[in-house]
């Protein structure tokens, strides 16, 4: 039985400063800092540790930042005796994910999540795109909004996160005709998010033609653990399936609810959120509030942890 599941943050976890206990206590998490430095080229475990915050919010350098904190955590956990019996990420978490089950080396994985955020900022001009929150929808209410505020432009749903928040992304126009009728239907807020480009909607085909030959000249190993991926909620245990998961996530919503719902009806009795801040401990308490689970992306999370276990 599945019993702990591993969950990997994506975009919006960051903070400056993430990462810079975890390398100063553990030899291990040093490591890995070492390893993304070297392959990467630049100092990342600085703006990881140092900033300066706008150029860790950039997307090209976030990506591959919280991918390095989330697998320096993870080699912590696993240094210490603690294994996912199956895992998941947010969006650019199921990097984070794929890297911790074994698919995909951390030397493959940096320049490969550097490279995605590249296609996505050049995807979409600046300002041509949007993402917004949307708190508390009423059920039933999201395609017919979707519909009329497109006006022949694109408006989609880009994550499901939780029954209380779906957050959608396209042009910016019709992000914002999405958010007034959106508290038109009774949603309780609806937040325009602080982001570069609208992230898994349509608009990022042309980024996903790009990963195409990236995660071809990559090689995928079967996975030690079994993923739930984004873009279907299922269950994948082959590194065929891990790439085509990678190259599917780009323009299509990420299901998390149905990733959560699935863990626990799995039989999974506890999680562990691996990696920087607490987005998705947050949302999984709102999916499945029965679901324990603790957060491990600073060593003061440890003992946290030490209890969950």
């Amino acid at each position: 039985m599945a019993e702990m599941t591993f969950l990997f943050p994506g975009q919006g976890s960051q903070y400056v400063g993430m990462g810079r206990l975890l390398a100063e206590q553990y030899p291990t998490a040093a490591d890995i800092f070492g390893r993304a430095d070297e392959v990467l080229g630049f100092p990342l475990s600085r703006l990881c540790f140092e900033g300066p915050e706008e150029e860790l919010r950039k997307t090209e350098n976030q990506q591959p930042a919280l991918l390095a904190v989330s697998a320096a955590a993870f080699s912590v956990l696993r240094e210490q005796g603690v294994e996912p019996d199956i895992v998941a990420g947010h969006s650019l978490g199921e990097y984070s994910a794929l890297y911790a089950a074994g698919a995909i080396c951390l030397e493959d994985a940096l320049p490969l999540v550097r490279k995605r955020g590249q296609y996505m900022q050049q995807a979409v001009p600046p300002g041509v795109g949007a993402m917004a929150a949307l708190l508390k929808l009423p059920e039933g209410a999201l395609d017919r909004i979707l519909a009329e505020a497109a006006e022949s432009e694109v408006v989609t749903a880009a994550n499901f996160n939780s029954p209380d928040q779906i957050v959608i992304a396209g042009h910016a126009g019709a992000v914002t005709r999405a958010m007034e009728l959106a508290k038109q239907a009774g949603a309780k807020r609806a937040i325009a998010l602080p982001v570069s480009a609208p992230f898994h909607c349509p608009l990022m085909r042309p980024a996903q033609e790009k990963m195409a030959a990236e995660l071809q000249a990559i090689s995928f190993e079967d996975l030690r653990a079994p993923l739930v991926n984004n873009w279907q909620a299922r269950e994948i245990t082959t590194g065929a399936e891990a790439r085509q998961g990678l190259f599917e996530q780009i323009p299509r919503p990420v299901l998390w609810t149905d990733t959560i719902r699935y863990l626990a009806q799995k039989g999974v009795k506890r999680f562990i959120e691996v990696g920087p801040g607490g987005v998705l401990t947050g949302l999984c308490r709102s999916i499945e509030p029965s679901l324990p689970g603790a957060r491990f992306g600073e060593p003061s999370d440890w003992e946290k942890v030490k209890a969950l276990l």
